[in-house]
């Protein structure tokens, strides 16, 4: 299973992804443009002890990113602009969970490209969840239905 942060915006939550996807066992790919300054120092500082246990490829732009993929994995957006809950929606263990930058998402052309769509239905009218607890929850159901089985 692989994590992909769009161009994220916040290198805390960035930090945390890290130790999400090292707990879990995910590998990460960040698609950049960063919103932010990529300083391995103040990185590694923000993932803590956890930067070494994890798997990081950086892609130069979507297209690269969906160039490598495409066709190999399905690239499954997280999104609050979906109907389709996580919860119902069947995972395979080469889907790759795409979160799109903290500020604004990802672009048209991204929600188009992707094979599909899941969001984490919510009480009406709140926007969203911070981006690192919305992929630890989907992630979550996501190993239960490829990894764990009775």
């Amino acid at each position: 299973m692989k994590i992909a942060l769009y161009q994220p915006d916040i290198p805390q939550n960035l930090g945390a992804m890290m130790r999400l996807c090292a707990c879990m066992g995910a590998s990460l790919d960040i698609i950049e443009p960063c919103g932010f300054l990529w300083n391995t120092k103040k990185i590694r500082q923000s993932a803590m002890d956890y930067y070494d246990k994890i798997t990081i490829t950086r892609h130069n732009s979507w297209n690269n990113f969906f160039d490598l993929y495409q066709g190999t994995h399905r690239i499954i957006l997280m999104s609050t602009k979906t109907e389709t809950p996580y919860a119902d929606f069947k995972f395979q263990q080469n889907d790759i969970l795409l979160a799109g930058r903290e500020s604004a998402g990802v672009p048209e052309n991204v929600h188009e490209s992707v094979n599909n769509r899941i969001c984490i239905p919510m009480k009406h009218g709140l926007r969203s969840l911070n981006i690192v607890n919305a992929t630890s929850m989907i992630l979550g159901e996501a190993i239960r239905q490829t990894e764990w089985t009775t």
